[in-house]
């Protein structure tokens, strides 16, 4: 099958596809919090591997941030193939994103907040675990509700022409809202990542306990 038959496949059930590919992305990062087989087919890691990984997501995290808000201005100003270039730089890194999170979860473990600090100008204030709490639930609730519409326009931005695009989807729309979404758990996940690596103490916890939380920030 030639790659134009498969673009036009794709392109006639982009909403088929997206939905599709948002149950494989729900599958996978749900299958390691709650499938122990599912952890069993990632190694076991060391605790400086899953902090290496933590940093390495959070470095992809902060370099997608960037690609995210140039495609954002390009397209503001009519720039479309710069647009397309870096949305879809974006959406690549999200694949390494993704090939860094699953295996450090599943092999791994991961951190706990805790409001003490090494350093003395840190603020302990009371409301500063509340706040995290807040960031950190705001961007767990905008990664999981950005997927499919990621997705869509993604999958809408790789088979139409910048015409279709413009006057026969919502692309234009959907890309909105999806950027949006993105950058702003992005964002928070490198705010997060931060407070509980850097500013912060923590505690760790180990993958077998892991199928019990919530997930937590990319990066943590």
């Amino acid at each position: 099958m030639s790659t134009a038959s498969v673009r036009d496949r794709v392109k006639e059930r982009a909403g088929a596809v997206t939905v599709l590919l948002t149950i494989v992305g729900y599958g996978a990062v749900g299958g390691v919090f709650l499938v122990p087989q599912f952890q069993a087919l990632f190694p076991e890691l060391t605790r400086s591997t899953v902090d290496l990984f933590a940093h390495a997501i959070a470095a992809v995290n902060t370099v997608t941030i960037g690609t995210l808000s140039l495609g954002w201005y390009w397209i503001r100003n009519g720039e479309v193939k710069k647009h397309a270039a870096a949305m879809t730089t974006s959406f690549a890194l999200i694949l390494v994103f993704l090939s860094l999170y699953l295996p450090k979860v599943a092999g791994g473990g991961t951190r706990e907040f805790v409001l003490e600090s090494a350093y003395a100008w840190v603020p302990l204030w009371d409301w500063i675990y509340p706040a995290y709490l807040i960031m950190l639930a705001i961007h767990i609730i905008l990664s999981v509700v950005a997927v499919p519409v990621v997705l869509y326009a993604v999958v809408l931005g790789l088979t139409h022409s910048p015409a279709e695009l413009r006057n026969e989807t919502p692309h234009r729309r959907v890309g909105r809202i999806a950027a949006s979404a993105w950058l702003l758990s992005l964002v928070l996940g490198v705010v997060t990542y931060l407070m509980l690596n850097h500013a912060y103490d923590s505690t760790f916890a180990a993958a077998e306990a892991a199928t019990a939380l919530v997930p937590v920030v990319p990066g943590t």
